[in-house]
């Protein structure tokens, strides 16, 4: 019987799963009606507009060499097309004090920013090779799609009129142009780029005239940069974006982790969302006080080599009363223009992975002390490290002495409660009253270990952010420090992590006088050091150089306890 009733149980599911779209379809949106998912919408309407666009093609619409346009229409709510160009594609610069930005007025887009005050650094990082230049070749930085109810309309295929302007010390270049509707007046669309000076900052507006409210402006971010690091494929593993939902802090999706052709979608409402390599950003911000982005949704691209260089990040801005208005930060990952951004654009690198609630807080706490000590002492940000290394030593100096003073005090009874634990091991009762006993005597406890270890482990959530801020603080990019061409790249000549090997295998050694190691104890004295040096082998030098400075710093410290082991004789009780 039981094979026969899994033969029918798989045949009623299988009539469940045929008939089910038959006896209950799925309704069909309403004409005119508000979309469920501004998602959903999208894809409805690229569909629409492929068959639109065959249509005209079918029927012998002529297509504008110049913009890509197909001239007329075939009627209907799906019948935009975009009207034939009367200029010629143009270029407009405009210079600030800190980047030259480009756009174009062949589909009113963001196709260049040179970052003036940053250098190009070659594969060695010691010679540079002119300003740092964001847009990768043949890249757009920022692109614009319509969505109206029935099309989705490609912008950049559209030439647009120009109009420069200056007021102050704000440079504006508006665009213009109209699209042609199947029916009724053409819409007006203007795009407007105001550049403020010496912030990296951008406003941008966009107006269309004669669309519903359930209409959209389909923001394009970059779908690369173009890598002016001396390691151009650590460059490329930081390629990634991140949107920071109303609600929640901000959130990662970096380039590797989407595979060709995978879609994330992340609903809205969204503060702002970025486009980032290693150093630099572009990050688009709804205004303060406005309305939040509707969605986000990001693909990933094509691969080369299994190296992930491209990917496609869009974010859906609603069209109310016709009219969108945004921010954009476009240049260096410097933490205090980040912080003047507002919004918590600071966060736009969310530091950590999984344990990014622990690190995030400790990594600003840590880049906001450097850039303090930065400014109050002159020095460059080798000295600094120097400097903060020694300073977290001598700050926890009490807390590690007594810790360690806590371990030897264990160790010293050790002999004792060993022969306490031989002594009554058929009494359980007797066993736990004598230890607490020796416990007692001794001012301590049995978790007197686990607490003397605990003070050893508050430096390690400033190491994890360390590790973490050297990934994308510009400030440490291309700076020398001794040997070292460049303080935020590996050390060229390897003595750096070899250093903090020796040193870590010193203080290993330093731990164990006065100690009757057993083979275990020896043989991780070698192995946790021969470790390190795997570990920071291929690590930033300012890295490697803080964590050695530590190991120096504990010398002195480790030389002192062992002295005290030494003299003082294991407790043995007859």
């Amino acid at each position: 019987m039981e094979p026969r009733r899994i033969a029918l149980a798989v045949v009623l599911m299988a009539a469940v799963l045929i008939l089910t779209p038959y006896l209950f379809p799925t309704p069909k949106p309403q004409p005119g009606s508000t979309p469920v998912a501004a998602d959903t919408l999208r894809d409805s309407l690229r569909d629409t507009t492929a068959a639109a666009a065959a249509a005209r093609l079918g029927a012998g619409a002529a297509t504008n060499p110049a913009t890509g346009a197909t001239a007329g229409s075939t009627g209907g709510v799906a019948g935009d097309s975009l009207a034939p160009a009367a200029v010629a594609v143009d270029t407009t610069v405009v210079k600030t004090a800190l980047a030259d930005y480009r756009t174009s007025n062949r589909g009113a887009s963001l196709v260049g920013a040179t970052m003036t005050r940053y250098q190009a650094l070659s594969n060695k990082g010691r010679t540079r090779g002119g300003p740092v230049e964001l847009a990768s070749s043949g890249d757009r930085l920022l692109t614009f799609r319509l969505v109206v109810p029935g099309d989705t309309i490609a912008l950049d295929k559209q030439i647009f009129r120009t109009t420069e302007s200056t007021t102050g010390d704000v440079s504006t270049v508006r665009y213009e142009t109209e699209l042609a509707a199947a029916a009724g007046a053409a819409r007006q669309v203007s795009i407007t780029y105001s550049f403020l000076p010496d912030s990296y900052r951008v406003n941008v507006a966009a107006t269309v005239s004669g669309v519903p409210d359930n209409s959209f402006l389909l923001i394009d971010l970059p779908h690369a940069f173009r890598s002016s690091e001396a390691d151009t494929a650590e460059d490329h593993n930081h390629l990634a974006y991140a949107y920071k939902p109303e609600l929640s802090g901000a959130k990662g999706v970096t380039f590797r982790s989407l595979d060709p052709g995978e879609r994330r979608i992340e609903p809205g409402p969204i503060t702002w969302a970025v486009a980032k390599n290693k150093y630099f950003i572009l990050g688009v911000l709804a205004p303060k006080g406005g309305a939040n982005f509707a969605e986000a949704n990001f693909t990933g691209g094509p691969r080369v080599a299994k190296v992930a260089t491209r990917s496609e990040g869009t974010l859906l801005a609603s069209l109310k009363s016709g009219t969108v208005a945004f921010e954009m930060y476009v240049g260096p990952q410097e933490f205090k223009r980040l912080v003047a951004m507002g919004r918590e654009f600071e966060t736009s690198n969310p530091y950590g992975g999984w344990i990014q609630g622990l690190v995030q807080p400790f990594a600003t706490m840590v880049i906001r002390l450097l850039l303090w000590m930065k400014a109050t002492l002159g020095v460059s940000y080798g000295w600094i490290l120097v400097i903060f290394g020694i300073a977290v030593r001598v700050i926890l100096w009490p807390l590690n002495q007594k810790a360690m003073r806590s371990s030897m005090a264990m160790q010293r009874i050790q002999p004792e409660l060993q022969a306490i634990q031989a002594r009554y091991k058929g009494d359980p009762q007797k066993l736990q009253a004598a230890m607490m006993q020796v416990y007692k005597e001794h001012g301590m406890s049995p978790f007197s270990s686990l607490s003397g270890c605990l003070p050893m482990l508050i430096p390690l959530p400033v190491f994890f952010a360390l590790f973490f801020v050297f990934q994308n603080t510009i400030e440490f990019r291309g700076v020398p420090f001794l040997w070292f061409p460049d303080i935020s790249v590996k050390d060229p000549y390897y003595i750096i992590p070899i250093l903090v090997a020796i040193t870590a295998l010193v203080l290993s050694w330093i731990g164990m006088r006065g100690i009757k190691a057993n083979e275990q104890q020896k043989m991780m004295m070698y192995l946790m050091p021969a470790m390190m040096l795997i570990f920071f082998f291929n690590i930033a030098s300012g890295l490697n150089l803080y964590y050695f400075i530590q190991n120096l710093a504990s010398l002195p410290q480790q030389w002192l306890i062992s002295r005290e082991r030494t003299r003082a004789a294991p407790l043995v009780r007859g």
